[in-house]
């Protein structure tokens, strides 16, 4: 039994994870459009970029597509669009770059090409939204993200055991939870948000990122179960209505209202309704 709890606690928590890394603004947009012929041109446009360098686009090329531009502008700022032309690489693509940008600084893109029917542009309907972000080390990345998953999963394990009748509470597991959401949400999470925007903590009280703030929620809503744990009380209602309310916020699409450059004062700002980046992870 303890073995298929922790199978299914699995599966439920990479399939809450993939969704909320799927419905998040930092997910490449992805499509499909109508070119020369009807023939199919598949796309896959970033939307977020970490480290030096600029931000790479390309776009598969049929027959009857003669060139390509990229377009592209800071956003959100009411300036002319700036023009490149895209190069043919050997894989049969276009491909071209958007200057780099610092760190929460955000641009919108958007793809023109020429064909023997006439113009076309890939988003159909809006252009992309695309974040930069400073680079950060795998060193800390990778143990936030791990961290982060474990604590969603341990608590699921969690929930999973106190509905379970005739079981014994689990209160190492509830307290485990605890210490992996403290480890990857409030301490390493700060630390990838200060090597990607250089700020610690851009959440209440001091800001209003929403994957900062739903950390914090989570943190508190697993507080109670916690607390009755290592008491020795009985957990079974906390325990469920900690998973509850933290699954509800880690589900928020991850980096909605994050960092972003205001370009008319040049300083970062939070609380932004915009773009941005496994389970948790705070870029």
């Amino acid at each position: 039994m303890s073995v298929t709890l922790w199978i299914v606690a699995f599966l439920l928590t990479v399939t809450l994870a993939a969704f909320q890394r799927m419905t998040g603004p930092s997910y490449p947009k992805r499509g499909e459009a109508k070119g020369p012929g009807d023939e199919e041109i598949q796309f896959r446009l970033p939307r977020t970029h970490g480290g030096e360098g600029g931000l790479e686009v390309a776009v598969e090329s049929v027959a009857g597509v003669e060139a390509g531009f990229l377009e592209w502008r800071r956003y959100p700022v009411n300036e002319p669009w700036q023009s490149m032309a895209m190069d043919r690489d050997g894989n049969g693509r276009f491909t071209a770059s958007i200057p780099h940008q610092p760190p929460a600084g955000k641009v919108e893109y958007r793809l023109v090409l020429e064909t023997v029917d006439g113009m076309m542009t890939i988003p159909s309907d809006e252009p992309v939204v695309a974040r930069f972000r400073a680079a950060v080390p795998a060193w800390v990345l990778i143990p936030h993200i791990l961290a982060m998953f474990g604590s969603m999963l341990v608590a699921t394990r969690s929930l999973l055991e106190v509905v379970r009748p005739a079981a014994p509470a689990p209160r190492r597991s509830v307290l485990v939870a605890m210490g992996l959401l403290i480890v990857g949400g409030l301490f390493l999470g700060p630390v990838v948000q200060k090597f990607a925007f250089d700020a610690y903590w851009t959440g209440w009280p001091f800001g209003h990122d929403l994957t900062d703030n739903k950390t914090l929620i989570a943190f508190i809503a697993w507080l109670p179960a916690t607390i009755l744990a290592a008491k020795q009380r009985r957990i079974r209602v906390a325990v469920v209505v900690g998973w509850i309310v933290m699954m509800g916020a880690f589900l928020i699409p991850h980096s909605l209202r994050g960092s972003e450059m205001d370009w008319s004062e040049g300083e970062i700002k939070t609380g932004c309704a915009g773009v941005e980046l496994g389970p948790g992870a705070s870029v």
